[in-house]
Order: C-alpha cells, then sequence, then structure tokens
C-alpha cells in the first residue's frame, strides 16, 4: 500500500507491460507457485508461458524498484531562520560571519556609551599602570594553567570518568575545592609566597578539572571563543582603565544581585522538570544572554577596583597583592568564555 501512495500509476505501466495472451495467468506469479501446463496448449505457435510471466515480473520489479531507495534528507539552509538568529550566528551565504560584525560593533558602542567622561588627572599613573599590568600578567599566567591543565587532564581520561559521575556530586565537589582554594589564596599574605603561588595554582587545578570536558569540543572553535573573550575583557578593561576614578565602582551591588540570579538560573535544569520547555528556554536564555551582560559589567568594576586598591597601597592602607585580584579577572574570563563556546556551537549547529 505504501508504494501505492508513493507511485500511483506504477501498477499500470507495469500492466501494459505485459502481453495480452498472459493477461489470464499473470496473477499466478506473485504466489511464487509454479505454473501447470495446460494438456492443450500449443507450443509450437505461441511463445512459452513461463518466459511471458517471468517478463511480467521482471516488469513489476522494475516498476517498484526506485521505491525501495530512501530520497536523502534536505537540511534547510541557517539563512532562511529569522533577523535574530542571523544576527547572533551569522550568515554562511557570506564569506565573512556577521556574529564577528556584532561583536565588533558591541565593543565600539561600549566604548562610546560607557568612556564619554575620561579622566582628567593626566593620565594613568606609573603605580597604577604597573599594579594593573601585573594583574593581567598573572591573570594570563591562570588562564594558560588552565588550558593546558585542562588538556592533560582531558588526554588522561579525566573528562569521561567526570561527566559519568552524578551532577550533584561534581557540582559539589567542584565548589568546595574552588571556594576552598580562593579564600586560602585571599587569606594568605603575599609575602608568604610559596603557599600563596600554591593555593593559587590548586585554584586553577580546580577550574581545569571541571572545565576539561570542553576538550571534546573542535579546537578551532575554542580557540574563536577564546579570541572574541579575550576582545571583550580587553575592550571593557579599557574603559574601565580610561574612565574616571572610581566612576563604576556603585555597581558592586548591583551586578552582586546579577550573578545570584544567573547562577540560580544555571541550576535551573537540575531542578525544574523536562516537561517544562518553555521555563527552561528562559532560564537557559538567562543564563548565556543575561550572564553575558552581567560578567561584563563585573569586568568593568574589576578593573576599577584594581585601580583604586592601587592608590590605598600606595598609600600603605592595604597591601599590594595581584594574585588576588587575578582570581577575579580568572573567574570573568571564564564565565565568558564559556557563553562564547556556546553561542559558537550554537552557531554551528545552524549551518548543518
Amino acid at each position: 500500500m505504501a508504494f501505492v501512495l508513493r507511485r500511483p500509476l506504477a501498477i499500470s505501466a507495469a500492466i501494459k507491460q505485459v502481453p495480452k495472451s498472459s493477461s489470464s495467468g499473470c496473477i499466478r506469479a506473485f504466489h511464487k507457485t509454479p505454473f501447470k501446463k495446460s494438456p492443450n496448449a500449443s507450443f509450437s505457435s505461441k511463445p512459452s508461458l513461463t518466459a511471458t510471466l517471468a517478463r511480467s515480473r521482471i516488469s513489476v520489479q522494475n516498476a517498484f524498484r526506485r521505491n525501495y531507495m530512501q530520497q536523502p534528507y534536505q537540511v534547510s539552509r541557517p539563512n532562511t531562520g529569522n533577523l535574530k538568529q542571523r544576527l547572533l550566528y551569522g550568515s554562511p551565504s557570506v564569506n565573512e560571519p556577521v556574529g564577528a560584525g556584532i561583536v565588533g560593533g558591541t565593543l565600539v558602542g561600549i566604548n562610546l556609551l560607557f568612556n564619554r567622561e575620561t579622566r582628567e588627572d593626566g593620565g594613568m599613573p606609573p603605580y597604577e599602570r604597573s599594579f594593573l599590568n601585573e594583574t593581567f600578567l598573572h591573570t594570563g599566567l591562570g588562564i594558560g594553567i588552565i588550558g593546558v591543565a585542562a588538556r592533560a587532564l582531558h588526554q588522561s581520561g579525566w573528562s569521561y570518568r567526570l561527566m559519568a559521575t552524578n551532577p550533584w556530586a561534581v557540582i559539589g565537589i567542584s565548589l568546595a575545592a574552588s571556594i576552598g582554594t580562593m579564600y586560602g589564596t585571599f587569606a594568605t599574605s603575599p609575602d608568604n609566597y610559596i603557599q600563596k603561588y600554591a593555593l593559587w595554582t590548586a585554584f586553577n587545578l580546580a577550574q581545569a578539572a571541571v572545565l576539561s570536558p570542553l576538550m571534546f569540543l573542535q579546537p578551532a572553535l575554542l580557540a574563536r571563543a577564546g579570541l572574541y573573550t579575550v576582545g571583550v575583557m580587553g575592550s571593557i578593561a579599557f574603559v574601565g582603565a580610561t574612565a574616571k576614578q572610581d566612576k563604576y565602582l556603585y555597581l558592586g551591588g548591583p551586578l552582586l544581585a546579577g550573578v545570584a540570579v544567573v547562577a540560580i538560573s544555571g541550576f535551573a535544569p537540575l531542578v525544574l522538570p523536562a516537561t517544562a520547555v518553555r521555563t527552561l528556554m528562559w532560564t537557559e536564555n538567562l543564563w548565556l544572554y543575561g550572564g553575558l551582560a552581567v560578567f561584563g559589567g563585573v569586568c568593568l568594576y574589576d578593573v576599577q577596583k584594581i585601580l583604586h586598591h592601587a592608590r590605598l597601597a600606595e598609600r600603605g592602607l592595604i597591601t599590594r597583592d595581584a594574585v588576588n585580584e587575578s582570581i577575579s579577572l580568572e573567574l570573568v574570563f571564564l564565565n565568558i568564555f564559556i557563553r562564547m563556546v556556546q553561542i559558537l556551537g550554537m552557531r554551528n549547529n545552524n549551518r548543518r
């Protein structure tokens, strides 16, 4: 019946190919039973009835042969998506993705919007510049340790064991290890540099252990996500460094509330049932795009806080500690990087 619905004219075409002399015995060919010879048949004047039935059977098989071949699945091109998908994930009809242009335009817009009032004290003092450079040096070193350690753990099979573990156990152990080593680093004096750098290295290794499953993704995608993250953080850090003193320090309270909301939305898939599709979709968008906005503001706040601490350290009110300041920037980098990876992965899936 399925064959008839797909090709309604196949049977009629097959019947037309059968000779008229074999119309009486054509039905028996479908049952695979031997045809009994008639004693009154004259084989000298008419062709063999068996050969006629064989030709009719071949014609019917030829008529239905193409129906066994499934049609290839046609994947719709992503350029048929709506305007939001084209802006976020790029258009495959052009060589250069639109997403890169959106990121670049966003960076320029951030600079023009938030950096209208620059410093009026003649530029950044040398002690602020040196402290900021030292902090970014430790941030880059920490990110490098996380990347190398995550790659080594992935090659040793840690990623497979981590993904097979209970997610609640992974969350609990990772939070305990990260928070414990982070506050241990904060509490250690910069003079005790061996213990401080040991705890700081342990903090980076804890982050690498959690992020090692990202190595399952394509290296090109991870490299692009890292490049975009460096561009976003670099532009925001430039805005924070060249803005007026303490201009964005008031954002600490609202940003803390935003981080709490983003963190709670990240736990939604572990708590909500799978049937709450619309709620899960909203929490996913809140975690993804809301997290980008929140952690971009945290980066702006951290840069201004670093400069503020540099001025306090110059006056002798606090101890100069670039390691503690770098941990905050590392966390911001990792959160933005993870979201960039997810956005680029969604873009690649829409292209297929």
